[in-house]
């Protein structure tokens, strides 16, 4: 691979897997994926996980709108996540970084009402003072609507699906514009849980 320029590493990327809990769970996902407009990104799905890079807003509008036609099913579907921007081994997919910010699912989603619960974990490298950036980030998401619970690892996020990515794509582009050189934010994601509030055993 060819060195890396700063613009190559602002190349987003978010690697997700969607489980539909039923045994219809193949066609729900490939119906959704078919649902989804990922024009705007580079997309490759294997038997594991879909990838998706590009500019940040267009990643967050792909993998959500996968897991959005999913859950508006009502099946219980849970989603998994580890997005990065900066990564030094990013090199290819650069013609999607000159695409303009327009998300391309909002229409098909933006009616699509689902509460979620959702845990989220951020991990800024290159910088002494990262986990100031965290707290900053965890306080951020307060403001976006969204319930903020802290646990051992991870930090508790719950509200309607649209404020929760919402505010992880703000959390991603602040952590990135406060200078990490390599972010790596973790996400999961539960919609229609049959469990209801969460217990403590």
């Amino acid at each position: 691979m060819s060195a890396n320029t700063s613009e190559e590493q602002r190349i987003a990327g978010c690697s997700f897997s969607v489980y539909p809990m039923s045994d219809r769970f193949s066609n729900l996902i490939l119906d959704a994926l078919k649902a989804t407009d990922s024009s705007k990104v580079w997309m490759k799905t294997d038997k594991v996980s879909t990838i998706a890079r590009g500019r940040i807003p267009h990643i967050f509008d792909v993998s959500q709108a996968v897991f959005l036609h999913i859950a508006k099913t009502g099946v219980h579907t849970v989603y998994s996540a580890t997005f990065s921007v900066g990564c030094p081994g990013d090199t290819a997919g650069h013609s999607y970084m000159a695409k303009d910010e327009k998300p391309m699912n909002h229409n098909s989603i933006s009616s699509i009402k689902k509460d979620v619960t959702a845990k989220f974990a951020l991990y800024p490298m290159g910088g002494g003072n990262y986990m100031d950036l965290i707290y900053e980030q965890i306080e951020a998401m307060k403001k976006h609507g969204v319930e903020v619970t802290p646990t051992h690892y991870e930090t508790i996020l719950a509200g309607s699906a649209q404020d929760v990515f919402s505010g992880l794509e703000k959390v991603l582009r602040a952590t990135e514009e406060a200078g990490s050189k390599h972010t790596i934010m973790t996400v999961t994601i539960s919609a229609n849980s049959p469990s209801g509030d969460e217990v403590e055993i």
